[in-house]
């Protein structure tokens, strides 16, 4: 077998951290098709199938889930070694869900970059929750509602408040009027809260997707209605109609979490201040 070259190893840490070669390739500024040519190479090279293809993303197989859980170990490690020779507190590492980078924070870097040139900012988009320790996470952004672990500080960034979105020219007067309609629904599955709530039997079909931000270009190109977060809407699109808002409800939203043994370490302080300020007063 020959040798795996480093990039290979990374293009498979992202395609199995998010499923999906498209996410993957927008994380390592690639193109979907070289990721996917590399990791076939992979699978040739070991001679064992990493990943099973389906209609909608990917799934692990049983040697895939192995395999990545040593290969992310062992890029952490890597990861950490270097770190020790970037200058100190210059280099932050943010977590945050794929859809809020796209949809939030992608949009808005340039404005980060223009307040803070002096700090180089590191983007990992996963579902999953941070692992400060190992993968040498400084901040995250997680959907959900506290207490978080006790070796953790936190601040709330945005409640959950959620917008439904669609091309759709008919009013809404009532959560029973979207029965008639396709509902577009991500992993967090807000329709099916909703509709169970209000007792309602939907007359259409839904329309599945593992990503809100897959939901919103649903939406958005006249596929059904979506229910996402409000802060993920650009006010200045016109193709994002906004039909229905429903509050947050309990202590559910947005949360930006982040080590309290590494609080005051300067540019930590400067990327929460950041994130807090960009958006307008609740």
């Amino acid at each position: 077998m020959r040798n795996i070259n480093l990039n290979t190893l990374q293009m498979f840490d992202a395609a199995a951290r998010h499923q999906n070669f498209r996410l993957a390739a927008e994380e390592l500024n690639l193109t979907q098709g070289a990721v996917a040519q590399r990791i076939r190479q992979l699978e040739t090279d070991l001679g064992q199938p990493l990943f099973e293809r389906l209609p909608r993303g990917l799934k692990l197989t049983k040697q895939g889930q192995a395999y990545h859980k040593s290969i992310h170990q062992a890029l952490a490690i890597i990861t950490t070694a270097t770190a020790v020779f970037k200058p100190d507190g210059r280099r932050m590492t943010l977590s945050v869900p794929p859809s809020f980078a796209t949809k939030w924070l992608v949009p808005r870097l340039p404005d980060f970059e223009w307040a803070h040139p002096e700090i180089e900012l590191q983007i990992r988009a996963e579902e999953g929750l941070a692992d400060f320790k190992n993968d040498g996470i400084d901040l995250a952004i997680r959907q959900g509602a506290p207490p978080f672990a006790e070796n953790l500080d936190w601040a709330l960034f945005a409640p959950l408040n959620l917008v439904a979105i669609g091309h759709h020219d008919q009013p809404i007067t009532s959560v029973s009027d979207f029965a008639r309609y396709t509902l577009i629904q991500d992993s967090h599955k807000h329709w099916d809260a909703l509709i169970n709530a209000e007792e309602i039997a939907p007359e259409r079909r839904f329309l599945q997707f593992n990503q809100t931000a897959l939901a919103m270009d649903a939406a958005q190109n006249g596929q059904g209605i979506a229910l996402i977060p409000h802060i993920f809407i650009n006010l200045t699109d016109k193709a994002q109609r906004v039909l229905w808002s429903l509050p947050a409800s309990d202590n559910v939203g947005f949360y930006l979490v982040w080590l309290k043994c590494a609080a005051q370490k300067t540019a930590s302080v400067a990327v929460r201040d950041w994130l807090l300020g960009a958006l307008p007063p609740r």
